[in-house]
């Protein structure tokens, strides 16, 4: 055979292949990892995407807890080190974008080692003062902070996590000097914020409203561009006191670097149609955050400008692991 023609018949059964790899794809169960411990928010977004991907696709999404380390590091690892068949998928959350500056060295690339496949929600989260703090828009809290730099202080589930880079933009923004006060965990921050003994904290939405309405916490804003769907009385920092102000958590889905193409997209379709099912919907708008389902080539776009986010953020607050 002419050598020219050998190399387009390789190409069209490579094609060919490829093309029915996706069709018949998945043809056993999907191992779906998420990184940390069950119960959190990456755990319940990706269980009601499994469960509805097994119910259209007639294979088992299977979640697998691989919590170990912090920021979810060792269940990320194992699934960049996994075949990119499709069978291995990750949930991960807005920590992967974070950690490359948070901890310098990882043992994968967040960016190279994975090919995203979508952004599966975003939500903001919820800026809340102490009763104490004579502040009750976010205008008057940045007035605060401006008359007494340094002197109040926000809380944090520890060095580097969102609610420290939330507090760390705002700051900037506002060009106020606020204390940092980390510490180990969602729960130990909420317990010192409730008691008073730090006067801030910018939690996740849902977990923080319920302290919220029995009185135990006072609600200034929302950290998203727009309010959520959750408390819409409750304004965004843009809108009062703080313009430009848009920071979001969310979760999304990836599979190691080398997946097919044409896998990829048809996980990223499933998923589009399903979150446009209202019981979908209501599931997710009940845990703060509100259906994604981008394309891989913008989630793509989105975690490079994230990684680059913050490590600008890093080296302005000289932010360090704990």
């Amino acid at each position: 055979m002419n050598p020219g023609l050998r190399a387009i018949s390789a190409c069209l059964t490579l094609l060919l292949g490829t093309a029915s790899a996706a069709q018949d794809y998945p043809s056993r169960p999907v191992r779906m990892v998420v990184p940390f411990a069950p119960g959190g928010g990456t755990d319940l977004v990706a269980r009601i995407t499994a469960q509805k991907l097994s119910e259209r696709l007639g294979q088992r999404f299977v979640v697998e807890n691989r919590a170990g380390g912090a920021g979810g590091v060792v269940g990320t690892e194992a699934v960049a080190r996994s075949r990119p068949d499709g069978y291995s998928l990750i949930v991960v959350s807005g920590s992967h974008t974070i950690n490359p500056s948070l901890y310098g060295r990882l043992p994968y690339d967040s960016l190279r080692d994975f090919a995203p496949v979508t952004k599966l929600v975003a939500g903001p989260a919820l800026l809340v003062v102490h009763p104490s703090v004579p502040a009750a828009s976010v205008a008057e809290l940045i007035a605060l902070a401006k008359a007494r730099p340094g002197e109040l202080s926000f809380a944090s589930s520890g060095n580097g996590s969102p609610p420290h880079l939330f507090a760390e933009v705002f700051k900037s923004m506002a060009g106020v000097d606020m204390m940092h006060v980390p510490y180990k965990g969602n729960g130990p921050a909420y317990a010192d914020l409730i008691g008073g003994q730090v006067n801030l904290m910018f939690p996740n939405i849902v977990a923080s409203l319920q302290h919220v309405r029995t009185g135990k916490l006072r609600a200034l804003a929302v950290t998203g561009r727009t309010r959520s769907r959750v408390a819409p009385e409750i304004p965004t920092i843009a809108e009062s006191g703080l313009p430009g102000y848009d920071l979001s958590s969310w979760f999304g889905l990836l599979a190691p670097a080398g997946t097919a193409h044409t896998v990829v997209t048809r996980l990223q379709q499933e998923i589009a149609a399903i979150f446009l099912s209202s019981d979908v919907k209501e599931k997710l708008t009940a845990q703060g955050v509100e259906p994604v389902a981008n394309s891989p080539e913008v989630f793509a776009s989105e975690l490079a400008a994230e990684v680059e986010t913050w490590a600008r953020v890093f080296k302005a607050g000289n932010i360090k692991s704990d």
